[in-house]
């Protein structure tokens, strides 16, 4: 077979496995090392740290973090439903403006949020000095809400993780029958009671799919809990590693931080249901969107326009006024943007390779063991960034020390530790992080490549890779793109792994916010904060251009 190498002798039971199936299982493989490795801990006995801490804060981990998942999860329904059924089924001035502007809140991440609100609306920032000044009270005459707490921070996490629900949610409402909302109109119902009785039931597994990103992404957080005071599992393993210096109760930690994610997977497929809802009518047929008068325009601008002007226009703006005050970015900012650009680029190489690899083997053999391991493979993502790096530690350590051994048994040379606290790490905790990433966008750019093109390669004795690599890759080359864009973006974001993971004095952009921030230097802390906030914007635009193409793709809509 050309370009794929000589497959392994086949059997009824096991079917040949080509170069390409030996590499995907290979990878599947590697990239369940790091779970695996925090799973072993359990079994290898409890640590003594492990037991202090399930003796005095553990209780208060699991309350809180299970508290702020449930604070996120009706905080990002609250407001996700309503302006994604707005924007898709009614009209009203400025729609078009309103839900592009929606998805802005993606851009920036929680913890850059919580650093602009702290000083924003701390005793001493704009908000209470003009209320003072306003009122001529002093400070500790008047109450005012804390920040810097469990609430805020699930106020911090619902601004910027309602998108995820916003845009399922709407996708589904314009996908909805006409007929059935046209079957509600003949029964008298209007905007709000065919909302309530025909758009949500039919939006369920939607609402269930964001609700839960949204859960799993607030079990991941660490810069906003962290900063604010929060005692989470992410924080308690950060400590349990650095504080306590004990990785085996950070991985304990981390172990049942990974049952909180299975239980969250779980809910979200039982929630889901068994019921599947489908079009069966004429798809280019969309419902006609509810005329609001002009009270009831008012309410929809102001819900579609309160998120985004707190979700991003507020917080951008506070931190352009720090970094106006401060004078300018800090003399080591490009080095860190440096940093920050190098590790972001080299990642989106490496995991864009993998997805491929990962894309093209499920299409090849989608019911097979490779189609099933590329599946498996892909779930790194659900996984928090904390516990990630605590596995890739642990089975890199394991890896070095064998080949210390070896090295000084056969040699006599000692070689230490090479691929513990390096980029190597970094690059495969990014890998196992943001695989899923990269392989939906590359999924579905090869989803729309005629079958027959790839039989055709075949027929003329292309191998595997050929066909990928000659055929494929020419075709999916913007979805390509588009993934390692997608990757790039979020490893400028993340912050647990990497401030677990790197090379001594190794600070990236998210890494010096987290820094200034954690010193009550907000000034300093502002401009690597933007350049994050720039760099998210990225993936916005592509979705709001998408979002316009769809809907110059369909036509206008006329309101009623």
């Amino acid at each position: 077979m050309s370009g794929a190498g000589l497959p392994i002798r086949a059997s009824r039971a096991f079917p040949a496995l080509s170069a390409l199936d030996i590499a995907t299982l290979a990878l599947a493989i590697l990239l369940a090392i790091p779970v695996a490795s925090v799973a072993v801990s359990l079994f290898t006995g409890i640590s003594p740290t492990f037991i202090h801490i399930a003796e005095t804060v553990l209780s208060e981990y699991a309350l809180n973090t299970l508290m702020l998942g449930a604070m996120v999860i009706v905080g990002v329904l609250a407001i996700g439903v309503p302006a994604a059924w707005l924007a898709a089924s009614c009209e009203f001035p400025g729609r078009r403006v309103l839900e592009a502007a929606l998805i802005l809140p993606l851009a920036a991440p929680a913890y850059v949020l919580a650093y602009a609100y702290a000083g924003f609306l701390a005793a001493y920032g704009p908000v209470q000095m003009g209320l003072r000044d306003f009122t001529g009270w002093e400070v500790g005459d008047y109450w005012f809400p804390d920040v810097r707490s469990l609430t805020g921070a699930a106020a911090m996490l619902i601004l910027v993780l309602y998108p995820y629900v916003y845009l399922l949610a709407r996708a589904r409402f314009l996908s909805e029958s006409a007929s059935a909302m046209e079957a509600a109109r003949l029964l008298g119902r209007g905007p709000w009671s065919s909302f309530f009785a025909v758009s949500l039931p039919l939006a369920r597994p939607a609402l269930v799919a964001g609700a839960a990103l949204a859960a799993m992404e607030t079990f991941a957080d660490y810069g906003t809990v962290s900063y604010f005071g929060v005692p989470a599992f992410t924080t308690g393993i950060y400590n349990a590693w650095y504080s306590f210096s004990d990785p085996k109760a950070a991985a304990q930690l981390a172990s049942i931080l990974i049952g909180f994610v299975a239980l969250a997977l779980v809910a979200e497929h039982s929630l889901r249901g068994p019921a599947r809802f489908h079009e069966t009518g004429r798809r280019d047929r969309r419902p006609t969107r509810y005329k609001l008068n002009a009270g009831q325009s008012a309410l929809a601008i102001i819900a579609c326009a309160l998120p985004p002007i707190f979700g991003f226009l507020v917080p951008a703006l506070v931190l352009l006024s720090l970094l106006i005050d401060s004078g300018g970015p800090t003399r080591d900012f490009g080095r860190h943007l440096f940093n920050s650009l190098t590790l972001s680029a080299g990642a989106a190489v490496i995991v864009t390779a993998g997805a491929l690899l990962l894309a093209f083997a499920k299409k090849e053999r989608p019911k097979a063991l490779v189609g099933r391991a590329a599946n498996f493979a892909s779930m790194g993502y659900a996984v928090p960034g904390a516990v990630i790096a605590i596995g890739v530690l642990g089975a890199l350590v394991a890896i070095d020390n064998a080949v210390d051994f070896a090295t000084q048994a056969i040699f006599g040379v000692p070689v230490g530790l090479v691929l513990t606290g390096g980029v190597v790490a970094l690059m495969f905790a990014y890998l196992v992080l943001y695989l899923a990433v990269a392989l939906q966008s590359i999924t579905a750019g090869l989803e729309r490549i005629t079958p027959s093109i790839g039989a055709a390669a075949k027929l003329l004795s292309r191998g595997s890779w050929d066909v990928l690599m000659r055929v494929h890759l020419p075709l999916i080359a913007p979805s390509v793109l588009t993934a390692a864009l997608l990757v790039f973006v979020d490893v400028m974001k993340e912050l647990p792994a990497t401030l677990m993971l790197r090379p001594f004095n190794f600070d990236t952009l998210a890494i010096a916010a987290n820094n200034y921030a954690s010193d009550e230097r907000l000034n300093w802390a502002a401009a690597p904060s933007l350049a994050i906030v720039a760099a998210g914007i990225i993936p916005c635009i592509l979705l709001i251009r998408g979002i316009a193409a769809a809907q110059h793709g369909k036509g206008s809509d006329s309101p009623s």
